[in-house]
């Protein structure tokens, strides 16, 4: 018997009909992804019907006030990544999410209202982690990729703190990955 057929395993009847299965089903290529809420294009869609919009105030790093609208279920971070791009003051909004809401930064720190503070869920270890991190830390902040929109937020407001400690230039404008 020749040496390399000794090192090769066949495979037994039932992996070799669970391959011909998958690859007839799927191609040999298949591509697969992840729900597109995860990736912030559900953000990105208009809401379903007007009582799916949240308005709230977004103060930003110069004290000005922007009344700004998003649906129920949009995460702030993907949110303001797209005001970026659609608000005359976009520049002004942005957060950077240097993360891309991993939890493994604090580019995205807010500082919310205190009448709304207590009306967020109860933030994780994690986030908590994260805040230690952050500048300009205050008794309501927390991290915008961890902020989910609800009808109970309408009317919240969100400031943005003086600075970041990730922006690699003063002025630097945050462009989403």
């Amino acid at each position: 018997m020749p040496r390399h057929s000794i090192l090769r395993r066949r495979p037994t009847p039932a992996t070799a009909a669970r391959r011909l299965h998958l690859s007839s089903v799927l191609g040999r290529r298949a591509f697969r992804a992840s729900a597109p809420v995860l990736h912030g294009d559900f953000e990105m869609q208009d809401p379903a019907s007007p009582e799916d919009i949240v308005r709230f105030v977004i103060v930003d790093r110069d004290a000005r006030r922007h009344d700004v609208a998003g649906k129920v279920g949009d995460n702030l971070l993907y949110l303001c990544h797209r005001l970026r791009d659609e608000h005359a003051a976009g520049a002004k909004l942005a957060l950077e999410g240097a993360c891309e809401a991993s939890l493994a930064c604090s580019t995205c720190h807010v500082i919310i209202s205190s009448e709304h503070y207590d009306l967020l869920d109860e933030a994780i270890e994690e986030e908590e982690d994260m805040l230690d991190e952050a500048t300009c830390l205050t008794a309501t902040s927390r991290l915008g990729c961890q902020i989910i929109l609800s009808k109970k937020l309408d009317g919240m407001v969100i400031t943005l703190p003086a600075y970041s400690r990730n922006y690699y230039v003063d002025g630097h404008v945050p462009e989403p990955h």
